[in-house]
This record gives C-alpha cells, sequence and structure tokens, in this order.
C-alpha cells in the first residue's frame, strides 16, 4: 500500500490550522543559477495522491502535476534566491530566506508551515522540519515540483545563450560536463562566484 503522505496535514487540520503551507528549495548543490524555494497551501480535503519527491517523478509527470497543483492549490508560490543573496548570506541561509519569502508573500496567510530539511527560523509562524519531506507531506512534495519545474525551465532557457555548460540536462549542477567547460570557457555571470569553481577566467575572455 501506498503511504499516506496528507498524514502530517491531517494532524494539523485536526487540530484546527487551516492553512498549511509546505516549503521546499531546489537548486542550492549547483555551480551555477539561483536557488529556487515554493511554498504551497491546500485546503482541508485535498489529495493528489501522485505526488512525491520531485526527484523521484519523470519530467513529463512534474510538468503534469505543476499544473494540476496550481489548479487545485489554494495558494501556491515561487520565489528566487539571487546569486548576490548566495554570496552575501552563504547557500544555507541563501535557501532559508527564499523559502522564508514564499511565507511573506502568502495570502492567506499560513498558520503552520512544514519545511522540507532540518534547518529553518521564523519567529512569527510554528513549524516543523522533516527530513526527506517531499516524500512525506503532500504539500512539501508539492513545493519541491513546482520549484524544480520553475528552475529547470529557467536553466534550459540560459542554455541557449551558454551551450557549452550543457544547462539543459545538468540545469547548473556540477557534472563532468559542467565542469570541464568551466575550465575550457571561464565562468558567466550565471555562475556562483563564492563556489568553488575551478576557474579564474571570465566567459568571453581569451
Amino acid at each position: 500500500m501506498d503511504k499516506d503522505r496528507l498524514a502530517v496535514e491531517k494532524q494539523l487540520w485536526n487540530e484546527g490550522y487551516k492553512h498549511v503551507m509546505g516549503l521546499d528549495e531546489v537548486g542550492r548543490g549547483c555551480l551555477a543559477g539561483p536557488v529556487v524555494a515554493a511554498g504551497v497551501i491546500f485546503e482541508e480535503g485535498v489529495n493528489i495522491p501522485e505526488i512525491r519527491d520531485s526527484k523521484a517523478i519523470s519530467e513529463e509527470q512534474r510538468l503534469s502535476l505543476a499544473e494540476k497543483i496550481k489548479t487545485k492549490a489554494l495558494y501556491w508560490t515561487v520565489q528566487e534566491g539571487s546569486l548576490s543573496e548566495i554570496k552575501e548570506l552563504n547557500i544555507l541561509w541563501a535557501s532559508i530566506k527564499t523559502m522564508q519569502k514564499c511565507v511573506e508573500s502568502a495570502q492567506p496567510a499560513p498558520d503552520y508551515l512544514l519545511v522540507d530539511g532540518n534547518r529553518f527560523t521564523t519567529s512569527l509562524i510554528p513549524y516543523t522540519c522533516l527530513i526527506k519531506g517531499d516524500d512525506k507531506s503532500m504539500s512539501i512534495g508539492a513545493a519541491s515540483i513546482l520549484a524544480k519545474v520553475y528552475r529547470d525551465t529557467l536553466m534550459k532557457d540560459l542554455h541557449e545563450a551558454y551551450p557549452e555548460f550543457g544547462w539543459e540536462s545538468n540545469v547548473g549542477y556540477p557534472t563532468a560536463v559542467h565542469k570541464k567547460a568551466l575550465q575550457e570557457f571561464g565562468f558567466t555571470k550565471h555562475h556562483r562566484t563564492s563556489f568553488k569553481l575551478g576557474t579564474a577566467k571570465k566567459y568571453g575572455q581569451k
């Protein structure tokens, strides 16, 4: 029998919470592009059983589910953490700040947060961190799908201008192709210069 990915939400709904937001981020380990977070609130009773960890389903399934999530969610948002935020705060805190942006933008305001992973901070709203939460909570799983679809699309669009780096398939992660291209062509304005890129050369320099 498939696991109940609504068990945590049901408990919170039963406790009287009405606007439970699932939060997740993608792209922390990438060498290029922003970190992206999403937040999703479902009304009590909504169930999309196909939702699970975005990395465990195909791109076609993610695209289809993303549209379904946007239609059925009471509220959803996707936010970016910029390269300057990553450089200024470090990647962990930039990721947390980007998830906080999702909370701050929400209408209606969430009254409980379910956060993927083990690190978060807010003084305003009660929250629970769930390790591998994107496979335990439908709300977090939905957020992981929206964040990944948004970020993958962004990186594939950037690939058109910088085809050397293989972003259409690696979406900014440090694959062999990506690292070799960095050494050969240098880093672009979309690379995270606070990360170890293995090159000091700027893209376009001879």
